[in-house]
């Protein structure tokens, strides 16, 4: 059995814990210098069955920043996968090369399993449709720097929220502070799974479902947009057909509040215009440097090492 923290799921998290994260994010900008070496001597294995550019660069990147180093691989092809060597063998072979294990994996509950069997930390960097703490944790410290808060607020969701992993794991965070309104903006096909609105309804949350990105608009302190997921259909049709569902561009938002945040996982293929990067209220490109220091933090955390 693993002898160390994981993070698996955003609720491995207290409400306490993600707040010292959020703070340990936000000294990190403050005094970079103070932790430039914090790390020297410690390895981090990426292992990444699964493509990513944001997630695995941004790993790569916050342990290099914190003067430790990176090993691991970008593709399952590239693996000892591809010569069908299990999860639970790569894990227990890599984990006596490094000090922790940032994972992203197809399928869904494979972290789980991996945390079963690794003797290092387990970072759940994304599994198929399920969950992706990491990003959610990006998602607070967000919101967090662009509202000054975490409650009080009505949040948008648009786009893929059956298969959109980065939305199921968001929705459960925010369930955890008060004051907070969804509203679930999907085609009928792609709506919030029945799990996740039992979980909403188990709290009481408000909330509130429509295929109206016109409608809702008005009442947004934030719009989180997301990628209708090629990958996660089974049927090309079905997809070509909603693929274009929502595509935000500055008519969309001569209705939105002045002070919305706009936020977007990434990557984007067209649910966002090129024409809204330049408005002010964009922020996906911010929320992506924001993954690079919630990330930082989440390692000395994990690694139990503090300024």
């Amino acid at each position: 059995m693993s002898k160390s923290r994981n993070l698996i799921n955003i609720t491995d998290l207290t409400v306490e814990e993600i707040d010292k994260l959020i703070a340990t994010a936000d000294d990190i900008v403050a005094n970079h210098a103070d932790y430039e070496d914090i790390c020297r001597h410690k390895k981090l294995a990426t292992l990444f069955f699964e493509p990513s550019t944001r997630t695995r660069l941004s790993f790569e990147a916050a342990m290099l920043e914190l003067g430790g180093s990176v090993l691991g691989f970008s593709s399952a092809s590239s693996s000892s996968a591809a010569k069908g060597e299990s999860v639970s063998d790569t894990i227990m072979t890599v984990g006596n090369y490094v000090d922790i294990i940032a994972m992203r994996h197809p399928k869904e509950g494979a972290p789980i399993v991996a945390a079963k069997r690794a003797e290092v930390p387990i970072i759940n960097a994304g599994d198929g449709g399920h969950f992706h703490p990491t990003q959610t944790l990006t998602d607070l410290l967000t919101i967090k720097r662009k509202k000054g808060r975490l409650n009080d607020l009505t949040i948008g969701l648009c786009g893929d929220l059956k298969f959109g992993r980065t939305v199921h794991s968001l929705i459960e965070a925010m369930l955890r502070y008060e004051g907070i309104k969804f509203v679930l903006i999907s085609p009928e096909e792609l709506q919030v799974p029945e799990y996740v609105k039992e979980k909403m309804n188990s709290v009481g949350a408000e909330w509130y479902e429509t295929e109206s990105l016109e409608d809702a608009m008005p009442e947004l302190d934030i719009l989180y947009m997301t990628r209708i997921q090629r990958e996660r259909f089974f049927n090309e049709e079905d997809y070509v057909r909603l693929k274009d569902s929502y595509i935000l561009d500055l008519e969309k938002l001569e209705n939105a509040k002045e002070d919305l945040t706009i936020m977007h996982p990434l990557p984007r293929v067209n649910e966002i215009s090129v024409e809204v990067d330049d408005d002010p209220r964009a922020c996906y490109f911010f929320q992506a440097l924001c993954g690079k220091h919630i990330r930082m933090a989440l390692i000395l955390f994990l690694l139990g090492i503090e300024k």
